[in-house]
């Protein structure tokens, strides 16, 4: 320790600040402990713990006007705000994690990996029926496996029920809540003290598979969302917009992420009958308003020999599904879900890729489209453009598509600029490590809680090799494989 009180250079260098946490006068405490364990200095100071007479104002008049218990108990007693370096912190409302079915799972496997490796204590609620074996970690997050009724109607709100319930018994600071149909359940944990911010995504209500029930549900719990948590948070400008001007609700805007990065992998495409940069990808859940039936339409019109690869599925679509593979066009392969480096290498090897994604915010294939160095054809739709900017192509009709896609392949090299473009748009504007640093100050307000950011001087070479790969991605081999480009700048 320097005499000034902070680390000195020579401790930071051989200790993780993140593990000294200091915090005084958290809500319904007095003291809290402090742990020094320096290299240099091995003692450990531990402060008593004693709890505040004060209790919290329980009042739900109080509640509904958005004052969180803890918040209040502060101010009873006097205490000043907290400084922290770590937080305790849920994330619920998804399937779980290792993301094995959409954007919000791999939301909470991004999110909540990236908070645990900067020292926060992060549990991640997953369903039972999508779970893989009986891990209670997963890179740092800690997994609370519940069960809940698999059915179209009652598989998130039943297991989000039972995970507000679960949690609000474990002294969590702050809560995070997907998918605003889970807006019902944010007011639980409140009413112990623990805030709660709701991701409330796009507009689900407006999804096809839905009936009169769902989408009546949906609406109700767009407008619950608007009282019930201490916040909401939405992926998109569009949304952020929508819930503004429809219910005067202001709320925090934060983008989706991808990771940066283009690289061939021969042999992994081996395996799905592939030769990178010869084939077109589309990736989604399987359902009506996410459009495969008019990409494979489209596609049926294109005059090529390559492969149109459907990556996804959904769980409650059979029929669709079913209509989907009935085509007789022998180019449309269906590989089902697929994760991890096998994704990766999907969409770092495809020649484009279309979206034609039409409800929600913003879709999480589409930025990893761009960020995997993609030209993206995108469907034109607000949130669609809001994303892709001027790093991609527009359609808005089958013909149209058709059409984009047959120039696209007639003239390959016309491609390099967008995959340019889009990788360089993805590192400016949806970059996990940016996308974290904003989620940690959001969660830390929420808490009432002063947070420092004192990363190790691991976690500063993570970023610089992090920043030094995305820009090397930018080296991108044109679509026949022999010309390079380097980016040099993304215009705004």
């Amino acid at each position: 320790m320097s005499e000034s009180g902070g680390l000195s250079k020579s401790a930071m260098t051989q200790y993780n600040p993140l593990i000294a946490a200091k915090r005084l006068a958290r809500p319904g405490w007095t003291h809290c402990t402090i742990d020094r364990r320096l290299a240099s200095d091995s003692s450990k100071i531990t402060c008593r713990i004693s709890r505040l007479e004060a209790a919290p104002d329980r009042s739900f008049q109080s509640f509904l006007l958005g004052k969180d218990f803890k918040a209040n108990a502060n101010a009873k007693s006097g205490a000043r705000s907290p400084t922290i370096t770590t937080m305790k912190i849920a994330i619920l409302g998804t399937r779980g994690i290792p993301a094995n079915y959409g954007g919000f799972e791999t939301f909470a496997e991004q999110l909540g990996t990236r908070l645990a490796a900067r020292g926060h204590q992060v549990t991640v609620y997953c369903r039972r029926h999508y779970s893989e074996g009986r891990a209670t970690t997963y890179r740092g997050v800690e997994l609370v496996v519940l069960p809940t009724i698999r059915h179209k109607y009652f598989d998130t709100i039943v297991h989000t029920l039972l995970s507000v319930v679960h949690a609000a018994w474990r002294g969590y600071d702050v809560i995070l809540i997907c998918n605003a149909a889970n807006s019902l359940f944010s007011f639980w944990p409140r009413l112990f003290g623990t805030p709660t911010l709701v991701n409330v995504d796009g507009l689900e209500r407006k999804r096809k598979k839905w009936n009169w029930f769902g989408r009546t549900y949906y609406l109700l719990s767009e407008w619950l969302s608007t009282f019930l948590p201490t916040e909401i948070v939405t992926d998109a400008q569009v949304i952020q917009d929508y819930y503004a001007t429809r219910y005067h609700k202001r709320s925090s805007m934060i983008a989706y992420g991808a990771e940066v990065a283009r690289r061939a992998d021969p042999e992994r495409l081996r395996r799905f009958g592939l030769v990178p940069n010869q084939y077109i990808l589309y990736v989604s859940r399987l359902e009506p308003e996410n459009n495969a039936h008019l990409v494979i339409e489209a596609y049926r019109h294109v005059k090529s020999d390559w492969p149109l690869v459907i990556v996804g599925g959904a769980p409650y679509a059979h029929d669709y599904i079913a209509q989907l593979k009935s085509t007789s066009d022998w180019r449309v392969r269906f590989p089902g879900f697929v994760f991890g480096e096998d994704y990766r290498a999907l969409q770092q090897n495809a020649f484009c890729y279309v979206h034609a994604t039409e409800v929600g915010g913003t879709h999480p294939a589409l930025i990893e489209a761009m960020g995997a160095g993609n030209c993206a054809l995108t469907l034109s739709t607000p949130e669609n453009r809001e994303v892709i900017g001027d790093a991609g192509l527009l359609y808005e009709t089958s013909e149209e598509l058709t059409q984009r896609l047959q120039e696209v392949i007639d003239h390959p090299l016309m491609i390099g600029e967008y995959r340019r473009r889009a990788m360089a748009r993805v590192i400016q504007y949806y970059n996990w490590e940016q996308i974290t640093d904003q989620y940690e100050d959001l969660l830390a307000r929420l808490a009432h809680l002063e947070l420092i950011r004192l990363p190790s001087i691991e976690a500063e070479s993570s970023r610089e090799r992090s920043e030094e790969e995305e820009e090397a991605s930018l080296t991108l081999a044109s679509p026949k494989g022999n010309v390079a480009r380097k980016a040099t700048g993304l215009p705004s």
